[in-house]
């Protein structure tokens, strides 16, 4: 018994360690990037993607809310990496109301949605094609998970989620 205690305590640490995406990739394009949309030129539509970025602006609509995202590329637990280069900008609309001070600029946010296409507007002087995406699901990050933790914790502990 106590030849099994050792290594039942590392499986139990590693196993606290783990996480899982937070978003349904079933159906997904996971390898269609903002950037790679817009880098090809040509009209996509009806293509499930997962996409994610920070937002840069939100805006309530008469029946549904428009983000518009500066993409980034997502970790293995579909949260943006901020400390690698933006992929462009896209919008996404969902249908309803989002409250804009929740989703507001500078909050991070994953999303999986079918690309409708493209909406071309101006962006300061310069005219931008922003691919554009109805959302089937929105996640937002918290305030304190936006930061990339690297510190390296020890210990026992339960998470729960809401």
């Amino acid at each position: 018994m106590t030849k099994l205690l050792p290594p039942l305590l590392i499986l139990l640490l590693v196993s606290g360690c783990s996480t899982k995406p937070v978003l349904p990739t079933e159906g997904v394009n996971t390898a269609l990037s903002v950037q790679q949309l817009t880098d090809s030129g040509k009209a996509m539509s009806g293509i499930r993607v997962l996409w994610g970025g920070v937002i840069v602006a939100s805006t309530n609509l008469k029946d549904r809310t428009r983000l518009e995202v500066l993409a980034y590329p997502l970790d293995s637990n579909q949260r943006p990496k901020t400390s690698s280069p933006a992929g462009g900008r896209f919008l996404s609309y969902h249908k309803g109301y989002l409250e804009t001070v929740d989703y507001a600029a500078g909050r991070q946010v994953s999303m999986v949605g079918v690309i409708t296409g493209t909406e071309e507007a101006r962006l300061g002087e310069h005219h931008y094609k922003y691919p554009s995406m109805q959302a089937e699901k929105i996640h937002l990050w918290p305030i304190a998970q936006q930061e990339s933790d690297t510190r390296v914790r020890f210990g026992f502990g339960i998470l729960l989620h809401n």
